[in-house]
């Protein structure tokens, strides 16, 4: 129903806000828009709002005021509980159920986190403002486990990830969940972050990280890419792929823009085209590495490596992937099955036989989607997207934190 101008209210603005902009992902947060949802005019907003950074802020206010009220009780109480699992999973539950039952919440504060709008620091102080102290996570962790910062970005990683796949899976935007579905993705997030793919932790002991490692590094390469498509690599990467061009390609590349569109129908064909290729040639050099070996534990630790290995030799897909796994961009469906499927297809998963070929492709997008967080920490600044080519490249170790995770969940971390 339209809100008129006369008796809009500064709440009723605020939630309009999350909505308009919240739908495609905060590309475009023009007060036009927003008025044009409202059906008011722009100046009757800022008789609210005098600049759209005041909007902003409010936006910020709303959504810390309504998360911390949805998990400071659930906090206190997880703090109390003797068992450590009881009180992760307290703590997993009423963030679950927050963004589950928000998918505007999770969009603001993911873009916002993504964009370093927001740091872990701030959002600690921002909810120790309103009462909720978030170190209490970590002191529940550490009751039983060894809560490395590290594990502790691929827990909320992985939060991240199945909420936003639940919602699309639900079509959020248009139907709100259902509470039975909610408590669904609860179970199977904690399930996941408490025992990973259910490896033992026999067959992950048993790994001599050194080897595989040497393995990999020592027999394996990669072809360079094709120049153009490296130049559209390093164009994304740059500026995002929202703002990236065919004018800028034509410019780096030293052709005009007319010769692109002998390779590119338009700048949709060129973005897709540059992923398809990109996805296939990281495909391909994970399965060399998961060909080095024909144990299953070996296999998922060289198969991840190696992706790791290509990624850190190419910066410009790294960040390029980074804007693709943060933002809701739609590429079309491509021309054939995605890639992806034969990623980890010849490692005999035990946990996932029972699953379908979309749950299954499901879990090879989360191992990709925690490898890919891993890799662009050290890699984003607090203020731009720009890779720091020459210094903070991830270590070993915390890939090897990730394979832990992975497979054995929190199971692997117990003090």
């Amino acid at each position: 129903m339209a809100v008129g101008s006369k008796n809009m209210t500064k709440t009723e603005i605020v939630e309009a806000a999350f909505r308009v902009w919240g739908r495609n992902f905060y590309q475009k947060t023009s007060l036009s828009r927003l008025a044009g949802e409202l059906k008011v005019s722009k100046p009757a907003l800022y008789r609210h709002f005098e600049k759209k950074q005041a909007l902003t802020t409010a936006m910020n206010e709303r959504f810390f005021d309504d998360f911390s009220a949805s998990i400071r009780a659930d906090f206190e109480q997880a703090l109390h509980k003797a068992d450590a699992d009881e009180g992760i999973y307290t703590i997993l539950q009423c963030i679950t159920g927050f963004y589950a039952r928000n998918v505007y919440a999770l969009l603001f504060s993911l873009v916002n986190i993504y964009n370093r709008n927001l740091d872990t620091h701030n959002v600690s102080e921002h909810l120790k403002a309103r009462g909720t102290d978030v170190s209490s996570i970590h002191k529940v962790i550490e009751k039983k486990y060894n809560a490395d910062p590290i594990l502790l970005n691929l827990i909320f990683a992985t939060l991240t990830f199945y909420l936003a796949h639940f919602h699309k899976s639900n079509n959020s935007f248009i139907k709100t969940p259902t509470e039975e579905n909610i408590q669904k993705i609860k179970t199977s997030i904690f399930e996941t972050i408490k025992n990973g793919l259910g490896f033992s932790a026999q067959e992950t002991g048993a790994l001599d990280f050194n080897k595989l490692e040497n393995m990999v590094e020592g027999t394996m390469r990669s072809d360079e890419p094709e120049a153009l498509l490296k130049a559209i690599a390093e164009a994304v990467a740059e500026t995002g792929p929202w703002e990236t061009s065919m004018d800028m390609v034509a410019k780096r590349m030293g052709i005009s823009k007319s010769s692109l569109y002998g390779h590119f129908k338009n700048k949709k064909d060129m973005l897709r085209k540059l992923f398809m290729s990109e996805i296939e040639r990281i495909v391909d050099f994970a399965r060399q590495g998961i060909n080095l070996s024909s144990n299953t534990a070996e296999q998922l630790y060289l198969g991840i490596f190696s992706i790791a290995v290509y990624l850190r030799s190419r910066p410009e897909i790294l960040i390029a992937i980074d804007w693709i796994r943060t933002r809701n961009l739609n590429l079309g469906k491509p021309v054939k099955k995605p890639d992806i499927f034969r990623l980890f297809k010849d490692i005999k998963f035990e946990s996932l036989n029972n699953l379908d070929e979309d749950a299954k492709l499901v879990t090879f997008h989360w191992i990709l989607f925690l490898l890919t967080n891993i890799l662009t920490q050290p890699f984003i600044t607090n203020n731009t997207r720009q890779a720091r080519f020459n210094s903070g490249k991830v270590q070993n170790d915390d890939i090897r934190v990730l394979y832990k995770f992975i497979t054995l969940g929190l199971g692997g971390f117990i003090r």
